[in-house]
Formats: C-alpha cells, sequence, structure tokens
C-alpha cells in the first residue's frame, strides 16, 4: 500500500480529513426524543409537537417516547448514558434540572454534568387563585392575612419540591408570610379541592385554572410573569408587588453530554425557528398558556444554572424535604 494509501486509512478510521460535517449528514436514521414524564401533560405535548415538525424538516422520523417511571429518573438516567451521537435527545421540565439536584442525594446522573443544552422550549408562567370563600381581593390583601393569620391559610401542592410547592415558600421567605401546605400526588385533585372549598389556594400553571378564575369558581390574586399579559391586560403580576418574583415553569431540549457542537447547532436553529412560528405557536402554545423561550445553547445553559442556583438556595434555607 502506498503512503498515500496509508495516511488516507487512517484519516478514515480516526474520522479526520476533508470529510462532511456530521450535521451535513445527521440525521440518517430515526431520532428519539425521551420524555421522562408520562404522556399527555405539557412536557409531552411539547415534544410530540417538536417531533413532528422535526420530522417533516428533516425526513428522517423523530419519535417520542415516555419512560415516567421512577419520578422521571429511569428517563433521565437513560438519556444521560446514551451514546451522545444526537440520535437520543430529551425534553423535561426544569425541575429535573435545576431542583431534584438539591432534594436527592443519591441521583444516578448528574443534571449538569452529564447533558449539553440544545434550546429552551416554553415557559409556563403560574397563577395564584384563591377560593372565592377567603376574604381577599389582592395579593397584598393575601399576604396581609397571612401575617396576621400564620398557617391558618392551605395552599395545594403537586407534590413535596414541586413548583407549586416551592413557588409559595418562596414568597413566605420574601413576605415573611406563612402558609401551611397539603401535598398531593398531581396538580389536578389539588385544583379540586381547592374548587371544593377543602384547602384555599394553590399556584398552578395559568392554562390549567383559567376556566375557573374566568368563570369566578376561583378568585385570580396574580400572575407569576415577569410582565403583564397581553391576554389579561387587567390583571397584576406578582413582581409588581414583589419585585423580581417569577413563579412558572420551563421546558427544554437537551442531549447527552459530548453530543457534536454542529448537530446540537442545526437542531438548535430548527427548534428556534419553529417556536418562532406564529401558527405554531397559536396551535402547540396558546392553549395552555405557554410562551416561547427558544435560544441559543448558551442562553439556556445560563437559564439552567441560574434556577440551580435560586433553587438551592430556597431548598436549603427552607429546608425543604422529599418524602
Amino acid at each position: 500500500m502506498s503512503a498515500i494509501r496509508v495516511v488516507l486509512a487512517l484519516m478514515a478510521v480516526l474520522g479526520l480529513g476533508a470529510t462532511p460535517s456530521l450535521a451535513q449528514t445527521y440525521p440518517a436514521k430515526p431520532v428519539r426524543i425521551i420524555v421522562p414524564t408520562s404522556p399527555g401533560g405539557i412536557t409531552d405535548t411539547l415534544a410530540r409537537a417538536l417531533a413532528q415538525r422535526l420530522t417533516d424538516f428533516f425526513g428522517q422520523t423523530v419519535i417520542v417516547e415516555n419512560r415516567p417511571a421512577g419520578a422521571g429518573q429511569i428517563g433521565m438516567d437513560f438519556v444521560a448514558k446514551s451514546a451522545p451521537d444526537g440520535y437520543t435527545l430529551m425534553v423535561n421540565s426544569d425541575a429535573a434540572f435545576v431542583v431534584n439536584p438539591h432534594l436527592y442525594s443519591k441521583l444516578p446522573y448528574d443534571s449538569i454534568a452529564d447533558f449539553i443544552p440544545i434550546s429552551g422550549l416554553g415557559i409556563s408562567p403560574q397563577a395564584l387563585v384563591v377560593h372565592p370563600s377567603v376574604p381577599v381581593k389582592t395579593f397584598a390583601e393575601l399576604i396581609d392575612t397571612a401575617k396576621k393569620n400564620p398557617d391558618a391559610l392551605n395552599y395545594g401542592t403537586f407534590g413535596p419540591g414541586s413548583t407549586g410547592h416551592l413557588n409559595i415558600v418562596l414568597l413566605e421567605m420574601l413576605t415573611g408570610a406563612k402558609f401551611t401546605a397539603v401535598h398531593y400526588k398531581g396538580a389536578n385533585p389539588a385544583i379540586t379541592d381547592v374548587l371544593g372549598g377543602h384547602i384555599q389556594m394553590i399556584i398552578v400553571s395559568i392554562g390549567l385554572v383559567r376556566k375557573h378564575f374566568e368563570a369566578g369558581t376561583l378568585k385570580l390574586l396574580g400572575f407569576g410573569s415577569t410582565a403583564r399579559l397581553a391576554e389579561f391586560p387587567d390583571v397584576p403580576t406578582i413582581a409588581e408587588s414583589l419585585p423580581g418574583y417569577e413563579a412558572g415553569a420551563w421546558y427544554g431540549l437537551v442531549a447527552p453530554k459530548g453530543t457534536p457542537r454542529d448537530i446540537v447547532d442545526k437542531l438548535n436553529a430548527e427548534t428556534q425557528k419553529i417556536f418562532s412560528d406564529p401558527a405554531f405557536r397559536e396551535k402547540y402554545l396558546a392553549p395552555a398558556m405557554t410562551f416561547s423561550i427558544a435560544s441559543s445553547p448558551e442562553k439556556f445553559g445560563e437559564r439552567i444554572e441560574a434556577d440551580l442556583a435560586k433553587w438551592g438556595r430556597v431548598i436549603r434555607d427552607a429546608k425543604v424535604q422529599v418524602e
């Protein structure tokens, strides 16, 4: 074999030389998006909408695979240990990345070190609602009542360490008010008990209680968004009374650490294009009152790191524990 052929053979083995970038040929086979939650929720809905559009763009099937067992940890661990080749991705919510590391001491994966951010997808601001029998009309009145009557008002959560729990804990820390948590195994049973007057309040994604506060069966005190929403211009944000406060859940797309940057960039570019499409937003985001946060991998990574630090302080200072 000539010297040139030897060099070319070595370059082929090592993946070197004048070959096209991986992104130019990616994907060459079906792609899986793992969703570590059950079908039907916002995480699953966003993943399936994204998968369909990516399928159309790539000309390769992008499937969604739900792996909800183990409180989502099994799905997270599966993706963390998958080949970093762009063919196994994950859509998950913020809690898995920025809350669970502070609640569980023995996770089988590192929520930061084992994944590479691709793009944020959407954020669902929360609504603070109370049963109509609660004698308050504003957020300020609620806080005043809770200060004068510590622990007298019960609020529903969708589990210890959930956003419905931690966002009220943060309110307590910032205002000095005191509420009593009642933990449920999901948002819907908690909402049902607020409607029935068995508990007095809840903070939960707007889309889950919109029909109730519009019908007057729940009293709306404010939104956890950073600015007033165009759909409800007269509804104040909690931040107007408590500067800097934000309550919501976000969702994002990640890949196993080590996934080639050109593949990450290709997925990111198409994801941003999809989530900036008005028709896509109207069909998939608007019904759940979810807003696009599609961005560069770096910006999404900054969000993850900032929220990881934020919730670490809250959980540590409030001594929040899971059962």
